[in-house]
């Protein structure tokens, strides 16, 4: 009964497995500098921001970049710089492109403004200034732009870290999501009159997207509890006094007396994954992505998919992807047919400050199976008892560096480990900690050419 478990569970894995198989993936544009926003417009192609102040549009058919403007105010340092951006819903008829970024004053040495440009087909002009001088830090600025469905224009501002306690002060942009009309007036019905602000209690929302009539966010936290949010009208979202739900003593009474709003989901209560850009997927190109918002992470060089309940009020399951394939990835769009573009973030400031490894990579589904599987017997795993590790041999083909993933029949990621092979070392001793229990596993060994995968079995003696 045991081994028809196992086997049971091997094979629901396969199925998993092969459903993620079929993504294929391609770099649509390398070689760009901390991209922070990417939208899809409608004319077809990639919008994008780029921290240190470019505006550009992207071809998605052949990876064309056409620089629109270089604002030169911008003032990138640590998370400062150009930030979010966001179109005119009816831009045939009002060209005009919204954009967040911080520049130099005021006591803390930066500002956060938000400005309106009109588009002319081949530059941005006509500047206007419809938010300003928002103090900000070198870090926690926020900042996503997004319109709804009744064209309101929403802005999420960090707490600027200085300013941690004014994000329960309603008088202080910081902390809070701001909603505005296209020119820059106060909605009358926003919740307090002559003010932007629709909700407040925020540490730094870097994500905002509206899927099911809904507006989602996702937020930093501290050193744990990242957060997904439902935003709603004049409502308290609980920073600095919470930390993701309500789940402390310390905490109850204040949500309590304050009308606190609890997340939907909170990742994770030990750690932070440093969640990031957001949208909402529900195409049939990748269909086990239905109704969930797809949601990048730069810590955990992760893209988590979370599945809605039918309402769009509740999270059903969440899942991880790409485990470390792509680096830091920092913001993600979808084309009409369902194609999933991510920007990544991994520009190396160690050395020279100039060797940029970021990039925009398409995924999308694959007829059958994905080129980029491997099935050739170049890869092989052999679990050693005594030492409690795995021994991994490669074929000469495979240079360089590579991730090797360790997964249960399940499809849970086991372990994660970064590895390189030269030409006369293709052999590798892992170690492994915690023990897995006895059983079948899957190794994926994922290089910039293929993806191996073998699967090896694991018997504890003890």
């Amino acid at each position: 009964m045991k081994i028809i478990s196992t086997l049971f569970f091997f094979l629901l894995y396969l199925t998993t497995a092969n459903a993620q198989n079929d993504l294929q993936f391609k770099n649509l544009v390398t070689d760009i500098d901390t991209p922070w926003e990417i939208l899809w417009g409608p004319d077809d192609h990639i919008w994008m921001t780029e921290r240190y102040g470019r505006i550009s549009r992207i071809n998605p058919e052949n990876g064309n970049l056409i620089p629109l403007l270089t604002i030169d105010d911008v003032f990138e340092e640590g998370e400062r710089g150009l930030l979010g951006m966001a179109l005119h819903p009816d831009f045939s008829s009002n060209p005009f492109v919204y954009v967040v970024y911080t520049y130099k004053g005021g006591p803390t040495g930066t500002f956060v403004k938000m400005v309106r440009y009109k588009y002319t087909g081949e530059t941005l002009i006509e500047p206007l200034i419809l938010i300003d001088e928002i103090e900000g830090f070198w870090n926690h600025d926020g900042s996503r732009l997004l319109f709804d469905a009744d064209n309101k224009l929403y802005m999420t501002m960090g707490d600027a870290n200085v300013h941690i306690n004014d994000s329960q002060d309603i008088n202080f942009l910081q902390g809070k999501v701001l909603r505005i009309n296209p020119d820059g007036t106060i909605p009358d019905d926003n919740p307090f009159p002559d003010s932007p602000v629709w909700s407040w209690g925020h540490r730094n929302p870097q994500g905002l997207v509206y899927g099911n009539g809904i507006l989602y966010s996702s937020e930093h936290g501290p050193s744990d509890n990242d957060e997904v949010n439902i935003i709603h009208k004049g409502r308290n979202y609980g920073w600095p006094k919470v930390r993701g739900y309500c789940d402390k003593p310390e905490e109850e009474q204040f949500c309590i007396d304050s009308n606190v709003v609890e997340p939907i989901l909170s990742l994770y209560p030990t750690y932070t994954l440093a969640v990031c850009g957001m949208d909402y997927y529900n195409h049939g190109l990748i269909p086990e992505w239905n109704n969930s918002l797809l949601l990048t992470t730069l810590k955990a060089k992760t893209l988590v998919s979370i599945k809605l309940s039918d309402n769009g009020n509740e999270v059903v399951s969440h899942e991880h992807h790409f485990v470390k394939e792509f680096g830091r990835l920092r913001d993600i769009c979808i084309s009409p047919d369902g194609r999933v573009y991510i920007a990544t973030s991994n520009r190396d400031q160690t050395n020279s400050g100039q060797q940029l490894d970021d990039r925009i990579i398409e995924i999308s589904k694959s007829v059958g199976t994905s080129e980029r599987i491997n099935d050739k017997n170049c890869f092989s795993v052999e679990h050693i008892p005594a030492s409690e590790s795995l021994q991994i041999q490669t074929c000469s083909i495979i240079q360089g560096k590579g991730i090797l993933n360790v997964f249960d029949t399940r499809g849970s990621l086991i372990s994660s480990t970064d590895i390189s092979f030269g030409q006369n070392n293709n052999s590798r001793i892992i170690n492994y900690n915690p023990k897995p229990a006895t059983g079948v596993y899957i190794a994926e060994l994922i290089t910039d050419k293929e993806i191996y995968r073998k699967s090896f079995l694991i018997i504890n003696f003890n």
